[in-house]
């Protein structure tokens, strides 16, 4: 039976695995071997997706595509890489934040044009699936061929439908046309027979950059991409931009006139460290934001530890702050999620600690300052001060570099429903002692932006503030699972819509913050650390809802 693609095995079948994103890679580069380019390029961008992995190339005359679930490692080997031939390759790592986690859904998706074959990788998510799904019904009819004939569930096979375009436009009229009716978080890497492309929304939520070979062009998700196969950073894909590669060079078109609102959890957590994201080091960023909590928060202690690998920077930053001692008062087993045998019922009692384990060298008899980037469902903090107590660490005072997450993400992020946000049912102090902890404090939101350098204006800060910069549509119209509906349900739904819209009859406001007691449209795991340990926690970590 082969691995499932998490990154931990999933011991508790109640909990879910990473709720990361994506991560896109697409390379023009004739006379080199594409398929290991885009396969090395998935490989340094594996933290923003594990559910699937898939590659597609084109050598001028068609274009193949291989995917499937599980690590990219996992999915791609020698023999598959080498019958992936071209110079050009498009590439995707998966989390699902659109469509469940199954064959069908996996990317790049493939779809017919009007003069050829598309192929498209996608980061992100839209907020006007269902408009755009009666856009394909009203244009092309029922579907029966291609991804939605398939089963695919994904906002992207409703994208790569769309692209058929009309019979003589080409795809890049067709993308021109297109995109501007396509609301929502995306970065797009696509590509047909002789052309590669990249766009990115009016809103720039989620990145994406340019990179030059010598015989050649990337674009990636993340620097790190363009490093890892050898690649100059040139540029980051402006927000409105279509970018396409071809003989003839390298052209831009804006299709949109830029509103910037990037994400700043990219910043806080889903980024590389090494990754910079509109001119600012992640790295530092996250240093800055372990200085501003130090200043907001301080507290007398004896040695300052991270949650590794992502509360790392914050933590060091603390230090240098409060001129509290840095320690790895954690050990991260960095395999544990490479076996996918399920352990015996002796072994699954000992939870977090096949992931995770103290050094009590650096804790024991310690006022312990642990510092992690988020909080979820509490689950994994109540578990990590657990085995720090039982270290031995005289007091355990928990600092978190990101404001409380109140609010579910719809643009790219499948956090935990909002009911199971820990941070909407207790207060700090409440929360504290739920984890066990003798003190929690968070960053404020003006700390957290301040270290991001960027101005508030051109950040989404959504999930702290539920202040969506881009109007979400009607309740009944958006959701992970939307369509994976009956065909049937769907119409009805967009139906009952379109008369709803036409009478006047009251909606929903798209412009205004979700209703705290509204039954929350996103629901999945917990996209910080938790979502790597929470698999690993048993019954006494876990926080009653």
């Amino acid at each position: 039976m082969r691995g499932d693609g998490q990154l931990n095995h999933d011991l508790d079948l109640n909990e879910k695995g990473p709720q990361d994103e994506c991560g896109v890679f697409g390379v023009w580069a004739p006379g080199e071997e594409v398929s290991k380019l885009a396969y090395y390029g998935l490989y340094a961008l594996q933290h923003r997706g594990q559910e699937s992995a898939g590659i597609a190339t084109s050598n001028g005359k068609r274009i193949s595509v291989y995917k499937d679930l599980g690590l990219v490692s996992q999915v791609f080997d020698e023999s598959t890489l080498n019958t992936l031939t071209g110079h050009i390759a498009v590439g995707h790592c998966r989390y699902s934040t659109t469509g469940g986690n199954n064959w069908e859904n996996a990317q790049p998706t493939l779809g017919a044009t009007a003069g050829g074959t598309v192929a498209l990788g996608h980061n992100g998510n839209l907020v006007n699936s269902a408009e755009l799904y009666r856009l394909v019904q009203r244009r092309y009819g029922k579907q029966t061929r291609g991804e939605l004939a398939q089963g695919n569930t994904t906002d992207t096979a409703l994208v790569t439908a769309l692209l058929q375009g009309e019979e003589g436009s080409t795809l890049e009229q067709t993308a021109t046309e297109l995109l501007p009716e396509i609301r929502g978080a995306f970065s797009f890497v696509f590509m047909n027979e002789h052309t590669l492309y990249a766009a990115r929304d009016p809103h720039g939520v989620r990145p994406l950059v340019l990179g030059r070979l010598e015989r050649g062009w990337v674009v990636a998700s993340e620097q790190s991409a363009l490093a890892t196969v050898g690649a100059s950073f040139i540029r980051e894909v402006a927000p409105g931009e279509l970018i396409a590669i071809d003989e003839d060079g390298i052209r831009s078109t804006r299709f949109a006139e830029p509103t910037p609102a990037h994400c700043v959890f990219e910043y806080v957590y889903l980024a590389r460290p090494d990754a910079a994201i509109n001119g600012r080091s992640v790295y530092e960023s996250r240093g800055a934001m372990g200085r501003a909590l130090a200043r907001e928060n301080p507290v007398e202690a004896d040695v300052v530890i991270p949650v590794p690998e992502s509360g790392t920077p914050a933590a060091v930053g603390y230090a240098e702050e409060s001129g509290i001692p840095f320690g790895q008062g954690f050990v991260k087993n960095s395999y544990v999620g490479r076996t996918f045998i399920q352990p015996s019922q002796t072994l699954r009692q000992l939870g977090i600690r096949l992931k995770l384990n103290v050094q009590p060298a650096v804790v024991a008899g310690k006022r312990v300052v642990v510092v992690d980037d988020s909080i979820v469902r509490g689950n994994t903090q109540r578990a990590i001060v657990r085995m720090l107590k039982e270290a031995g660490a005289a007091e355990v005072h928990v600092r978190i570099s990101s404001p409380p997450i109140k609010w579910p993400c719809f643009y790219g992020i499948d956090f935990a429903s909002r009911a199971e946000l820990i941070a909407n049912g207790a207060g700090i102090t409440e929360m504290a002692a739920s984890i066990g902890a003798d003190s929690l404090e968070y960053i404020s939101a003006d700390g957290m932006i301040e270290a991001t350098e960027q101005p508030r204006t051109s950040l989404c800060t959504a999930c702290f503030t539920g202040d969506y910069p881009i109007p979400l549509p009607r309740e009944d119209e958006r959701g992970k699972h939307l369509l994976e509906r009956p065909v049937a349900e769907a119409t009805a739904t967009a139906e009952s819509t379109e008369s709803t819209e036409a009478t006047g009859d009251p909606v929903a406001d798209p412009d205004s913050p979700i209703d705290p007691e509204e039954r929350p449209g996103a629901v999945g795991g917990d996209p910080g650390p938790d979502s790597s340990l929470e698999p690993l926690l048993t019954a006494n970590d876990r926080t009653p809802l």
